[in-house]
C-alpha cells in the first residue's frame, strides 16, 4: 500500500505563506531543493487543491534539462501524476493531470491501496480535508529560520495530530527538516 505524504516548508511559526501571501521566505537554496528532489523521487501522484496547482503549474514548463536541483525537479514534476481538486476549474492546464471536483476520502484510500507508488498532498487545505479523513501517513515539515508573525498555516488550526519523529536534519542555511510517522 502507497503512503500519502504531507510535505510543508514552512516558517518557525508554522506558517506556509505570510498574511500577504507571499512564500519568497522559503525558497530553498540548491542543498535543500536536491534533499527534497530525493524525497519526491518515490512519488508518483501529487494531489493538489486550485491554488497549490496554480503555484506548482510552473514546473510544468520550467526547463527540465537544466543542470542542478531545479532541473531535476522539473523532470520529476513533469513525470508525476496530478489530481487537481476544484470546483472553478474547467480544464487542467498541464499534462498528466485530472481534475476532481471534489475531495473523496474513500477514492484517495482506493488510490493508496492500489498504487505502487507514495502519493503526495500538497497544500494546507486539502491537506486538513486529508488528515482529517485519517489518510496521511507522514509529514515532512522544513522549519525555516524566519518568523512571519500570521498567514496561512501548515495545519489547520483545529487538528490534532499526534506525530512520531522519525528523522531530523539541519541544513547549513539555517532549515531544519522533520520527518514524522502520523500515529494511528
Amino acid at each position: 500500500m502507497a503512503k500519502l505524504i504531507y510535505s510543508a516548508i514552512t516558517s518557525l511559526d508554522g506558517y506556509v505563506a505570510d498574511e500577504d501571501g507571499s512564500f519568497g521566505w522559503a525558497a530553498p537554496d540548491e542543498q535543500l531543493h536536491a534533499f527534497v528532489n530525493d524525497l519526491e523521487r518515490p512519488i508518483g501522484t501529487s494531489l493538489y487543491g486550485r491554488r497549490m496547482y496554480g503555484v506548482m503549474a510552473y514546473w510544468a514548463t520550467a526547463p527540465a534539462d537544466q543542470a542542478g536541483a531545479q532541473g531535476d525537479y522539473a523532470q520529476l514534476w513533469q513525470g508525476a501524476d496530478k489530481v487537481v481538486y476544484s470546483r472553478t476549474l474547467t480544464a487542467a492546464s498541464t499534462d498528466r493531470t485530472r481534475l476532481e471536483r471534489d475531495f473523496d476520502p474513500a477514492a484517495v484510500r482506493r488510490l493508496k491501496a492500489s498504487a505502487d507508488r507514495d502519493i503526495s498532498v500538497g497544500g494546507p487545505a486539502l491537506a486538513a480535508q486529508a488528515i482529517e479523513a485519517g489518510l496521511v501517513d507522514e509529514c515532512h515539515l522544513f522549519l525555516t529560520p524566519v518568523v512571519v508573525g500570521g498567514g496561512t498555516p501548515a495545519f489547520a488550526r483545529k487538528a490534532l495530530v499526534r506525530l512520531d519523529l522519525l528523522d531530523e536534519h539541519r541544513f547549513e542555511g539555517g532549515v531544519v527538516h522533520l520527518h514524522y510517522r502520523v500515529k494511528a
